[in-house]
């Protein structure tokens, strides 16, 4: 795959066979983010996990101190004084039933994050074949099906992100922006991993982190040191 002239700049300074710390690690991935726009700063984790075997599968979410420099839609799904709370609680857009033709039919998908009440999963399971390919599916592990939308609204505004495994056992998550200080990176990247760490399945053998590394948007990546994890 062939580079451009300022990943290839970018990528002088970084020595690919080294495993840093996280907080040099992050500065170098700072600094490789030279892109005309505030690229976001991701964290790719190989774990050692099967995600074939159910036993293994890692899924949850948590809130990043410092939030991820990013405003996020909310869709939420309720009914009754569940609706009130959740317009109250900053909700970007909510409804029920009559929601589904807009985004079934005009292909309506201008949100980022999808939250409903245990007692609308009925009709939001309708939804499954397009929201599910795209992450947007509600899911109790998530903490997006539940009856306090509130506090469901609250944490995602926040910067409350998603990890999950994909098909190739790894999790991709981001953490926030180039424009953030590298003191608020090491410190959102200490919070997924600490998460991560909670979250690892007692099936898993050896090592649960198999490589970290973390990479601006248009940048190359920077490996971090794995094996304490």
């Amino acid at each position: 795959m062939k580079h451009g002239k300022k990943y290839v700049e970018a990528a002088k300074n970084i020595d690919r066979m080294k495993q840093y710390e996280p907080t040099e690690a992050l500065d170098l991935a700072k600094k490789a983010a030279t892109a005309k726009f505030d690229e976001t700063i991701e964290v790719h984790i190989r774990t050692g996990c099967d995600g074939r075997h159910a036993d293994q599968q890692v899924r949850g979410a948590v809130v990043l101190p410092n939030g991820t420099g990013r405003s996020v839609k909310v869709l939420v799904f309720a009914k009754g004084g569940k609706l009130d709370e959740a317009q109250e609680a900053g909700a970007d857009f909510v409804g029920g039933e009559e929601l589904l033709p807009r985004i079934q039919k005009e292909g309506w998908l201008d949100f980022d994050v999808v939250v409903a009440t245990p007692d609308m999963m009925g009709v939001v399971g309708r939804l499954g074949k397009i929201l599910g390919p795209k992450g947007l599916m509600p899911n109790p592990k998530a903490g997006t099906v539940t009856m306090d939308v509130a506090k469901a609204i609250k944490d995602i505004k926040a910067g409350k992100v998603e990890y999950r495994l994909d098909k190739a056992n790894i999790i991709h998550v981001p953490i926030g922006k180039a424009s953030f200080s590298t003191e608020q990176l090491t410190e959102n990247f200490n919070a997924l991993i600490s998460a991560l760490v909670k979250a690892r399945p007692s099936a898993v053998k050896g090592q649960f982190m198999k490589s970290i590394s973390v990479a601006p948007t248009m940048g190359p990546g920077v490996k971090v040191i794995a094996n304490r994890y």
